[in-house]
């Protein structure tokens, strides 16, 4: 079966095309904060010459704290993204929570995302489906790969075939997650574009007691060994000081570090299509 190729404003993912990045802090903090560091990722992604999408949160609707962080109201939010992403001539990707949400965020959204905990609500799949726009769905930190299977007939039967799907790690034990590679390939095989979400992978659920923990100098490990299986996307956070960042500090790079990780992760890329390529031709 061809791959399928799902095209978000000037990106275009598929499992055989160049890699494709979604990156941004973890959650607006605030909108000058976020502002410069949209600008800073478009300028690095522009300057390697890779394609990018802005990743936007205003709601973290599953902080472990209730007294936590969550985010900006989603009207203010909802403006500031459509002009910033006009602005800087950049695709963007929000978080859905809910089903009443979903047509309002697609007016400003080039992609709709799923969070993982929320990847097998029937409801908030179908109203997101029913924008027309693609639908990243990030797989459930509780389910098997070949169980995303039920979740894309879901949005299919909606009538929209613009699926991305993501791993982004498994419960391992308590507050701990891992990755199985194998899943990749797995999903790989329902021939619609796959991403690896790196920074979300070496997160430490409830480690901190109040808060989730992680262990970032993992993320770069995982992204190059799951960017050699030649996926179509790497999911990253990054902060300017992952340090006093409001959500998800531990598993988040450094803004500065991003030219570097992007630089190792396009070489490999490269040479995993070449390896397909070379594969899928009989040589």
């Amino acid at each position: 079966m061809k791959q399928v190729r799902v095209k978000a404003g000037n990106a275009v993912f598929s499992n055989d095309a160049p890699l494709v990045y979604i990156s941004g802090p973890c959650v607006i903090e605030s909108l000058k904060s976020y502002a410069a560091a949209a600008a800073a990722l478009k300028a690095i992604f522009r300057k390697l010459g890779a394609s990018f999408v802005l990743k936007a949160s205003f709601d973290k609707a599953n902080r472990t704290s209730h007294s936590s962080f969550r985010g900006i109201p989603m009207e203010t939010a909802l403006a500031f993204l459509k002009d910033l992403k006009n602005r800087l001539n950049v695709p963007i990707l929000i978080d859905v929570h809910e089903p009443s949400q979903a047509a309002r965020v697609a007016e400003a959204a080039d992609i709709l995302q799923i969070p993982a905990f929320l990847c097998r609500q029937t409801d908030l799949l179908f109203a997101c489906a029913d924008t027309g726009k693609a639908v990243n769905v990030k797989k459930g930190q509780f389910l098997a790969p070949w169980d995303m299977g039920n979740i894309i007939a879901k949005i299919e039967s909606r009538g929209n075939r613009n699926i991305l799907l993501t791993e982004r790690g498994t419960s391992f034990g308590y507050n701990n997650l891992v990755v199985d590679m194998r899943g990749l390939e797995i999903m790989k095989g329902f021939n619609y574009p796959v991403i690896f979400d790196c920074t979300h992978s070496v997160q430490k659920p409830g480690a901190l007691g109040k808060a989730t923990g992680g262990d970032v100098k993992l993320a770069l490990p995982l992204a190059k060994a799951a960017a050699a299986l030649k996926l179509a996307g790497i999911f990253f956070e990054a902060h300017p000081d992952p340090k006093k960042a409001l959500s998800d500090g531990p598993n988040s790079f450094r803004l500065d570090r991003v030219p570097g990780i992007v630089r190792t992760l396009n070489q490999i890329d490269k040479l995993a299509l070449k390896i397909k390529k070379s594969e899928d031709s009989g040589l």
